[in-house]
């Protein structure tokens, strides 16, 4: 495990679909512990839950694990985390931030740990993941973020578009999405202080601003996506995988 990396997993209690659904009960422990089990399972650095919520923090600390309370106007997970790093970490030992939703219960560990790989390139200020598709209606589904780009090294590209829609604008085929971020630490910090950009707010796609505003996004190809528990019938398909 290395000293300059943290873990955040952004958490909230306020669910359209799914309310309360970081408590909700997978394979006898809570979503977010079960998240937390895999981030510490990367080992790539010490983890803490950024979460809005006093019964989410209780629910990992009987796990064993670090809870930090934050804000509850928080606008994304982002800002979340941003918060959360400025009180674990206020000397700014930390150089590497790596975003884990919450939602994310069957994510792999090794997955995790393949967001890094694209930050040994100094060029590259935030690192995320794909996969190719494993259904072919997946590319019709605006459910499904894509993300295209150009390829830079073996395993890896540069993100060019990301979009809910059929198509992308990008180069290069499509590939899913898989919402988790490496973030180097001034890169978030600039990510946080820019406004929205149009594209962000069409798309409703957080990394687009990101993208608009120059700041170069590298992705790793992995072998499998992981579920997000957005909905009850998400919630039911992993408890099956994970019982």
């Amino acid at each position: 495990m290395a000293d300059d990396v943290l873990i955040l997993i952004p958490a909230r209690m306020a669910s359209t679909r799914l309310p309360g659904k970081p408590l909700a009960d997978i394979a006898g422990l809570p979503m977010i512990v079960q998240v937390l089990r895999r981030a510490e399972a990367s080992r790539l650095g010490p983890v803490v839950v950024a979460c809005d919520d006093e019964t989410i923090a209780t629910a990992v600390e009987k796990a064993g694990g670090r809870a930090l309370l934050t804000r509850t106007d928080h606008p994304s997970g982002s800002d979340r985390i941003f918060e959360a790093l400025g009180v674990v970490d206020p000397n700014a030992k930390v150089r590497i931030v790596v975003n884990v939703q919450g939602d994310l219960p069957t994510i792999a560990p090794a997955d995790i740990a393949a967001a890094l790989k694209p930050l040994d390139d100094p060029a590259v200020e935030i690192a995320t993941l794909a996969a190719e598709f494993a259904n072919p209606d997946e590319r019709n589904n605006p459910n499904v973020v894509k993300v295209t780009g150009v390829p830079v090294a073996p395993g890896r590209f540069r993100a060019r578009s990301f979009t809910r829609g059929a198509t992308s604008l990008g180069e290069g085929p499509p590939y899913h999405h898989i919402g988790l971020y490496a973030y180097r630490r001034p890169a978030l910090e600039r990510f946080v202080k820019l406004p929205p950009s149009p594209n962000e707010k069409k798309e409703k796609l957080e990394q687009l601003r990101a993208i608009d505003n120059g700041m170069r996004i590298d992705v790793a190809i992995v072998d499998s996506v992981p579920l997000g528990v957005d909905t009850p019938e998400d919630l039911e398909t992993a408890r099956a995988m994970l019982r």
